[in-house]
């Protein structure tokens, strides 16, 4: 399993995109994203670095892999 790295929820936000999640609103500091094809909404913490277990769960939500996600870095 890889390492996820530090990363901004700005940078974690464009990397959904790339997946196809579309932002929906956002809230305070959170960005809502939704997917059409997925019951699934994610709410990415704008924060200058995530940590690591909500990045995962995160990924894990989106139906990805830390591979796949690591790729749209």
């Amino acid at each position: 399993m890889s390492r996820l790295p530090n990363i901004s929820g700005k940078k974690a936000v464009k990397a959904f995109r790339k997946a196809g999640w579309i932002i929906a609103r956002q809230k305070s500091s959170h960005m809502i994203l939704t997917k059409s094809d997925s019951i699934v909404i994610l709410s990415v913490p704008l924060h200058d670095e995530l940590d690591r277990g909500t990045l995962r769960g995160l990924i894990g939500m989106a139906g990805l892999t830390v591979e796949e996600f690591i790729e749209l870095l």
